[in-house]
């Protein structure tokens, strides 16, 4: 099989030896006599998968022992409500930066559920920048943020300093491509599909004090107090995703850990940036340059139809995923922890060539 150069957002490329365990380990799991699939969730043969992608998360993130880690289902999306259900009962408030797509849908639904000050919202810059600085008003339950905005091109290049409101922070396309410490953290949470492993599964890691804070009254499924208290296993987990999750880590512990990892989103992202800086106004890209995502680079053409035919040619060369979001229109590669140094290095050399036949 030859591989396409995967550059699309989410789902997104898997590593190839994840791919080919996930293959060989399909109709039988290790020697059991039956597939992973088909394992009860409550048996010895998933706890062992469940325990040790738990672990790995602990390991490779450095979480502190006064968090719980959570799989969840509902992907990011799920998580835009349950964190105001559980963070925002009895009239409390919090704070948002609107920082891009993502960002205003998690806005959205806060907003349905308690009081939301808005601290800053890029819309006026079309999402292009982030606040250097955020004061958090006096009494927010906690400070909303997405990390990296996958649509948008923009990214935190450290989370910012929320002083005694605890972050919140969506991590679904950036977590696992850097470090990052948990001072003033409250709750991480992240889809899996786009640095974790195949769809289906959320991360949530959430501080025991605010899973003990869970009010009461909320449907067992929407409470944080819930599935800590049962280890995730309160209704069936997506069993087959966390296996998917626990080998993505252990590749990504294999190849050096985060430290490693966050060396080659550097070099990804700068080999398509310099592609973009150096083509002499060709290609643009909106993000002030201190914002840039390390995961989404987007960028524009100078007209709609010569980025019809840029696309159209990257993907007569194998490489897939380029049109930026529906929403915005242009290019986007992205650059997730699966994707080779090789194939960023394919796409800059095609992008140059491309400008140098039609700038």
């Amino acid at each position: 099989m030859k591989r396409k150069l995967n550059f699309y957002p989410g789902p997104s490329t898997l590593p190839l030896s994840v791919l080919e365990e996930l293959r060989d380990t399909l109709v039988e799991y290790h020697g059991e006599g039956l597939s992973l699939l088909e394992a009860s969730h409550r048996g010895g043969i998933y706890e062992k998968v469940h325990t040790d992608a738990v672990s790995l998360i602990r390991e490779l993130l450095e979480v502190p022992a006064e968090f719980s880690i959570l799989f969840l289902g509902g992907g990011a999306t799920l998580q835009f409500a349950m964190v105001p259900l559980n963070l925002l009962s009895g009239g409390k408030s919090c704070d948002f930066v609107v920082s891009g797509s993502w960002a205003k849908k998690a806005l959205e639904d806060a907003q349905k559920i308690g009081t939301v000050n808005i601290l800053y919202d890029g819309a006026s810059e079309k999402y292009s920048n982030l606040p250097d600085t955020v004061t958090c008003s006096a009494k927010a339950s906690y400070l909303n943020i997405t990390s990296n905005e996958t649509i948008d091109g923009v990214q935190w290049p450290s989370l910012p300093d929320s002083g005694n409101v605890p972050l919140v922070v969506d991590m679904s396309s950036d977590i696992m491509s850097r470090r990052f410490s948990f001072g003033n953290v409250g709750v991480v949470y992240a889809g899996a599909q786009k640095n974790l492993g195949p769809a289906g599964v959320t991360v949530v890691i959430i501080r025991k004090d605010i899973v003990d804070s869970s009010p009461a009254e909320l449907p067992a499924y929407l409470s944080y107090a819930v599935h800590a208290k049962q280890n995730s296993l309160y209704n069936t987990p997506p069993s087959f995703s966390i296996y998917a999750l626990k080998l993505v880590l252990e590749y990504i512990k294999r190849e050096g850990g985060l430290k490693n990892i966050e060396k080659l989103a550097t070099k990804k992202s700068s080999l398509i940036y310099d592609a973009i800086d150096s083509s002499g106004g060709f290609y643009k890209c909106k993000v002030s340059k201190g914002k840039r995502s390390k995961m989404n680079v987007v960028f524009n053409l100078p007209t709609e139809d010569l980025e019809k035919q840029f696309l159209k040619e990257a993907a007569g060369q194998d490489m897939l995923g380029l049109p930026g979001h529906r929403s915005v229109g242009g290019c986007r590669a992205s650059l997730y922890n699966a994707v080779p140094v090789e194939w960023a290095e394919t796409l800059a050399s095609f992008m140059r060539e491309f400008a140098s036949k039609n700038g």
